[in-house]
């Protein structure tokens, strides 16, 4: 398990780091480890606490704007009174919809406020934007490297597929048939069974891959035959159309394969993306909204505006406690990423630990698991095809019906061969390793930073969204009703002095009267 820990090529980011040393208590207030395990309910525990902090957040953001609700509807009625005793003085002090004095103070504090709130808003909602896009493309990162990981299996199933395909022909047809025409010739014919053999063996080989085992569990240097091994011919496509590994083994389920798990990250990350953008255009609407509505003093504007500032807060304080979770948990699985992919893999698939361990790490002082597998196929093929070789100078003079038999079998060995070194060269540990190396950074780099951003964002814009809350109120409180414009317009025409008296102050500032 040591060797599991680190991964050449990555190191978790400072991010990762800080969160992951966070402190972890279960719901009886004891203190947990933060080692990644999601299926384990204490471990969930831990995110469920972390999680509870912004609805404790969410409660404050309550008992502030209830506190607030409350100093509004007890300070009306005083402040119609007091309006009364005032209302001499600041007539002689203002003209039109104007205030002065400590009541035209206190509603430019609020609109203020207000308009400061908004402001902290729409940069909260610049910010969420910025970190929904990092952590798309980081998501993008990830199951592009998993298609292209599933691509490279689905690739070498389908080469062992083939080859052994083309020997199982070779056997049972132009093998056979030279069998019987060397039948009077018995070092022809054991030449013959040779080839046969050899072919049989490799089959016995290359079936052991396929079946992702170690060259010691599988049956090294058994001659029977492979009419009972499992294979399942693929046919690789391009890593855009998402392909899905079959598996060969009844062990594993059909969606366990990269492929599977690519195709459900990117119709989940599709559904997220979307979700924070219309979040997102909510917030900033209600934001647009409340700054027209202050500038038109608009009451019946402001009060739907504040309708959804509330459900804008809720929603910002939740979206809070899901990012909290899924931050803490993202940075205990990429502080140790091996680790989990090993234990989860060996026990979903089975697979040895050690192939695990080499494709996972891929150390120059480590050795291919299937190093004794593909040495033996080698000297397998290279067997075959001395005694194919030896079959064409001296059996062929002797038997001439015997060249199209075998003409056929030397075909079908060129193209084993060549799909052998394809073979070797998918098998090697460093193709697969980088798509590894590029999902953990795709996953713990860019999807780690967009998600902080995506926290800090609703930290934000749930702190804006009180303080509106909080100023709203006040704001619309101190807008004149209708009756009042209507009294205001009524004077303003009944006066005969006022229209006289501006039109004189204007031709008295023009200059060239």
């Amino acid at each position: 398990m040591a060797a599991m820990i680190t991964v050449p090529s990555y190191s978790p980011s400072i991010w990762v780091r800080m969160c992951h040393a966070l402190p972890r208590l279960d719901l009886s207030m004891q203190m947990r480890d933060n080692i990644f395990a999601p299926d384990s309910w204490e471990y969930q525990q831990t995110l469920l606490i972390l999680s509870s902090l912004s609805a404790i957040a969410l409660v404050i953001s309550l008992l502030v704007v209830l506190s607030f609700l409350i100093h509004y509807c007890c300070c009306h009625r005083g402040d119609r009174s007091e309006g009364s005793e005032e209302e001499d003085d600041d007539e002689d002090g203002s003209t039109g919809h104007g205030y002065s004095g400590k009541k035209g103070r206190g509603i430019c504090c609020v609109t203020w406020v207000a308009v400061a709130a908004v402001t902290l808003c729409c940069v909260a909602i610049g910010i969420g934007f910025y970190g929904n896009s990092e952590a798309n493309d980081g998501m993008y990162q990830l199951t592009s490297s998993l298609l292209t990981a599933n691509y490279t299996l689905a690739s070498i199933d389908l080469l062992i597929s083939d080859t052994i395909t083309g020997l199982q022909l070779s056997v049972s047809g132009p093998l056979t048939s030279m069998e019987e025409m060397f039948s009077g010739s018995k070092p022809f014919l054991v030449s013959t069974r040779n080839c046969r053999r050899l072919s049989e063996n490799v089959i016995n080989l290359l079936s052991s891959i396929s079946l992702a085992r170690s060259s010691v569990e599988a049956g090294i240097g058994n001659d029977s035959s492979v009419s009972g091994a499992s294979i399942t011919p693929l046919t690789p496509v391009p890593p855009s159309v998402v392909p899905t590994v079959v598996p060969t083994s009844s062990l594993l389920p059909n969606p366990f394969t990269p492929g599977w798990a690519a195709n459900t990250l990117m119709v989940n990350e599709d559904y997220r993306w979307l979700s924070y953008v219309l979040l997102l255009l909510l917030d900033l609407i209600v934001c647009l909204f409340i700054l027209l509505g202050l500038a038109k003093q608009a009451r019946w504007l402001l009060i739907l505006m504040t309708v959804l500032a509330w459900l804008a807060l809720f929603l910002s304080w939740g979206s809070l406690g899901l990012e909290t979770a899924t931050v803490v948990a993202l940075s205990d699985f990429c502080s140790e990423p091996n680790m989990f992919v090993l234990n989860s893999t060996q026990i979903t698939t089975g697979t040895s630990s050690d192939v695990l361990d080499y494709y996972l790490t891929c150390s120059r002082s480590m050795s291919s698991p299937f190093q004794q597998l593909l040495t033996q196929s080698q000297r397998a093929l290279s067997s075959i095809h001395t005694h194919l070789s030896s079959l064409d100078r001296n059996a062929l003079p002797q038997f001439p019906k015997a060249e199209k038999s075998l003409r056929e079998v030397q075909q079908i060995l060129n193209t084993t061969e060549g799909n052998f070194h394809q073979l070797v060269a998918l098998l090697n540990c460093r193709g697969l390793n980088k798509d590894y190396i590029d999902s953990l950074k795709g996953l713990c780099y860019d999807g780690m930073e967009g998600l902080l951003y995506l926290s800090l964002y609703s930290f934000l814009s749930g702190l804006a969204f009180t303080a509106i809350l909080c100023s709203l109120p006040g704001a619309w409180r101190s807008f004149p009703s209708e009756s009042e414009e209507y009294d205001d317009s009524d004077s303003e025409s009944e006066d005969p002095f006022t229209s006289h008296q501006d039109s004189k102050r204007f031709l008295q500032w023009q200059p060239w009267l």
